[in-house]
């Protein structure tokens, strides 16, 4: 199953500031959530999980070792929605 990935203004923006670089790695990134939304523990991939932020139940994405992206997942519409791109030790400061 594909899901539609979808960026709420926060990360356009944040796209649209980026580097040429920096946007093309988080972009990449993102894309992956389309085939592969949800976490997969035991894999060694360590890069998704699910978790509570500000009180609500999110997702969060380690974009290489500098930013996260909170999403989540809507399986009835088959959408991923990304909600906020943060550099990783703001992110941290949210869930850690």
């Amino acid at each position: 199953m594909a899901f539609t990935v979808l960026l709420a203004e926060q990360p356009r923006e944040f796209l649209t500031d980026a580097d040429e670089k920096t946007g093309r790695i988080v972009r990449t990134n993102l894309e992956k959530l389309a085939s592969e939304p949800y976490p997969r523990p035991g894999t060694g991939r360590g890069d998704r999980e699910k978790l509570p932020v500000d009180g609500r139940e999110l997702y969060r994405m380690h974009i290489g070792r500098t930013y996260t992206a909170f999403y989540t997942i809507h399986d009835g519409a088959d959408e991923v929605r990304v909600r906020e791109i943060l550099p990783i030790d703001d992110a941290h400061k949210r869930y850690g």
